[in-house]
């Protein structure tokens, strides 16, 4: 059987991450990253371009003398005060490592640096040499490496290892590259320099900008490279980079087929990906590979079902791996009884096969006024029902308008025995226009002495709960009722304490009963 190979992680979140625009990280909040990332067990951490700002330098030094265990680089370009401030700022570092680039794409040769082919080898060559005074680690560069003549790139890649490069990088610095391309482009390079991936390091470094970052790191290691640089969340230029936490998955999810592993900790990648993302202020997309909100979210009906009997059914990873606690079946309108039972009882409710049943028509009208159904939504459905009592009054619809400038009204029919009833009214607002218009039908006499309203889950399609105290006589009764509209919301909730009070003659004696049946309660 073939060993597996290691593949080394070099982090550049602090780097080419904070080059995402509006990513901008203090020094403290970098450390606090760096930090993070040395608890995820990275390799190398890229702390940032010293050479850049006063505050870049000191975020850089900040981390060398903090961050012990991985490696810990600075980005320098091709020139001796570059250098000079690499060598300054990871001067405290137990581990160091300077990160020298130079583009060589006839583009960039043409119109960037606008030099030729000799002179961007000498140019590599001298600062090389240079930085190997001072660093026992170099890596280079060469920018825009995809689109780089392949002669010539071999030919730079050679002369940088002679000059004393230690870790070789190909950068897909604008995201051209396809999978099968890059791969030959890798084999190429280790056919030519047999060293790479083996003495030398053979790093990649992909952009995203036509979504192949990750496919394209992965097809180099395929092809023999052993480090692949990328960033928490893909952040990063434009479309940003390859993600470690896909990097890290992958490995392990298909490490049959790899034959590779990282050091990865991967309890710590969803920690990772939530401080990266408070801290940049980057929202991540819900629909993310491996730290997206939906990532290990099922609202397929018939995919919860498996999930269910078996999660590999639907569940190539557990969430519990990257530090979630499980995954979360997302109830919604597509969800089955299946499904809505087990969060039934999760919650700690025990119900018989035909409560459930109910709960679940229940349910499916939630489901079509709102999106997702949370937690505190079946909950509230449950209560209801737990508590709920016959219902002598019922509200067969109701139409209420309010309009700027005018008092609102409302439009109110109940069901009393199966005979409807209709009846209007305004009010100072529409909730009492709707208490006034069932009191015109009902007559009960009944004074409002409590009114709260709450929301039952975040959101704008949230459940409003509404709870109300009448008070009839001596006696004070309350009702509590919910909906995505808190106007129907209090209609139930008055509804549902006067139907409470049509039960409680039964409880006393006949007369009782008949007295409260003249007053039609």
């Amino acid at each position: 059987m073939k060993p597996e190979r290691k593949i080394y992680i070099f982090d550049t979140t602090l780097r080419d991450g904070e080059q995402s625009p509006g990513a901008s990280l203090l020094p403290e909040e970098k450390l606090k990253i760096a930090k993070q990332l040395e608890c995820l067990n990275v390799d190398v951490i890229e702390a940032g371009f010293p050479a850049s700002s006063e505050g870049e330098m000191r975020a850089v030094a900040m981390i060398a003398e903090h961050v012990r265990k991985p490696v810990i680089c600075g980005l320098s370009r091709m020139i001796p005060r570059d250098i000079d401030a690499c060598r300054s700022a990871l001067e405290g570092a137990a581990k160091k490592r300077i990160h020298v680039f130079l583009a060589t794409s006839q583009i960039h040769r043409e119109f960037k640096l606008k030099k030729g082919k000799r002179e961007i080898i000498e140019m590599a060559v001298k600062n090389i040499r240079s930085a190997r005074k001072d660093f026992r680690q170099v890596e280079f560069s060469p920018e825009d490496a995809s689109r780089t003549e392949r002669d010539f790139l071999v030919d730079v890649v050679r002369a940088a290892i002679d000059a004393g490069a230690t870790s070789i990088n190909i950068p897909d610095t604008v995201g051209y590259a396809i999978p099968e391309e890059f791969s030959d482009l890798i084999r190429l390079l280790i056919r030519k320099n047999p060293a790479l991936g083996k003495q030398i390091v053979l790093s990649v470094h992909c952009h995203n900008d036509l979504g192949l970052a990750t496919a394209n790191s992965i097809a180099a290691v395929l092809a023999g490279a052993n480090q692949i640089e990328c960033t928490v969340n893909g952040i990063g230029e434009r479309a940003g980079n390859a993600s470690v936490e896909e990097i890290a998955m992958i490995l392990n999810t298909r490490r049959d087929f790899m034959g590779c592993y990282t050091d990865i900790k991967l309890s710590e990648i969803t920690k990772s990906s939530r401080l990266v993302s408070h801290l940049t202020g980057m929202v991540v997309q819900p629909n993310k590979a491996i730290v997206g909100r939906n990532a290990f979210w099922h609202a397929s009906g018939i995919h919860q079902d498996g999930i269910l009997k078996k999660r590999q059914t639907y569940e190539i990873m557990n969430p519990k791996k990257i530090g979630l606690s499980g995954n979360q079946l997302m109830l919604g309108k597509l969800s089955g009884k299946h499904a809505f039972a087990v969060r039934v009882k999760k919650l700690g409710f025990n119900l018989s096969a035909a409560e459930i049943d109910a709960a679940f028509v229940k349910f499916k009208t939630l489901a079509d006024k709102k999106k997702y159904i949370f937690d505190e939504d079946i909950e509230a459905i449950l209560q209801n029902q737990i508590a709920q009592v016959p219902e002598t009054w019922k509200l067969v619809s109701m139409k209420v308008v309010s309009e700027t400038g005018q008092k609102p009204s409302a439009t109110i029919r109940l069901s009393y025995q199966g005979q409807v009833s209709e009846a209007s009214s305004t009010g100072d607002g529409p909730v009492e226009a709707c208490y006034k218009a069932i009191e015109t039908v009902v007559r009960s006499g009944a004074q409002v002495a409590h009114y709260g309203l709450q929301s039952v889950t975040g959101g704008k399609d949230a459940l409003g709960d509404v709870v109300v105290k009448l008070v009839v006589g001596t006696k004070e009764v309350s009702g509590r009722g919910t909906s995505t509209d808190v106007i129907e919301a209090s209609v139930r909730a008055y509804l549902f304490a006067l139907n409470k009070l049509c039960q409680e003659p039964k409880r006393g004696s006949a007369s009782a009963s008949r007295r409260k049946i003249d007053v039609r309660l």
